[in-house]
């Protein structure tokens, strides 16, 4: 049976992660407060903010920008988008 956390992101009981993403405290807090589903969909919103905005991952200032960005996303506040994406259409 998986394991359910109350998701801060959206208010309600859902499946959890398998294990903490990150090491340490901020990591067990993910793993404590964050459903698969929102984690899911953070790695995907990461992905496009990396790719379309040429981020850098070496680069510290990134690194810090993309935690306050999944900071604000799972607490359901107005985060960066990727300027200009495009969602596909289902046509």
């Amino acid at each position: 049976m998986s394991r359910t956390v109350f998701c801060k992101r959206y208010q309600q009981e859902l499946e959890g992660l398998d294990a903490p993403p990150y090491p340490g405290p901020k990591g067990q807090d993910i793993y404590d407060h964050v459903s698969k589903q929102a984690w899911n969909e953070w790695q995907a919103q990461q992905t496009m903010l990396i790719n379309e905005k040429q981020l850098s991952l070496i680069d510290p200032a990134t690194r810090k920008y993309l935690q306050e960005e999944m900071d604000k996303f799972f607490a359901g506040e107005e985060h960066d988008r990727a300027e200009g994406y495009v969602p596909p259409s289902n046509s």
